[in-house]
């Protein structure tokens, strides 16, 4: 599974949320990768799912599915949402 974690400048926020995906990865035995990117930087990305917050969310115009992350810090919510995605596979 290739996953981007996008933010508005690919610093703060899509760091947090790589950090966390790639750890439920881990965890729940799922091959793949993260790559953090900034919002500008993701046309031509290849990419099965983009995950971002709700208002970078809205932003992206992409062919992989975004999924919009209420609460960055908020493990249990990105939990759900990476084995949701996963299971689309």
């Amino acid at each position: 599974m290739r996953v981007l974690a996008v933010c508005g400048m690919g610093l703060g926020s899509s760091l947090v949320l790589k950090m966390n995906i790639e750890k439920i990865m881990e965890q729940e035995g799922i091959e793949g990768s993260v790559e953090v990117k900034d919002l500008s930087s993701i046309q031509g990305e290849q990419a099965d799912y983009i995950f971002a917050s709700e208002e970078i969310g809205e932003k992206i115009e992409h062919p992989a599915e975004v999924i919009s992350v209420k609460n960055m810090t908020d493990k249990n919510e990105i939990r759900e949402k990476v084995l949701a995605a996963y299971k689309k596979l």
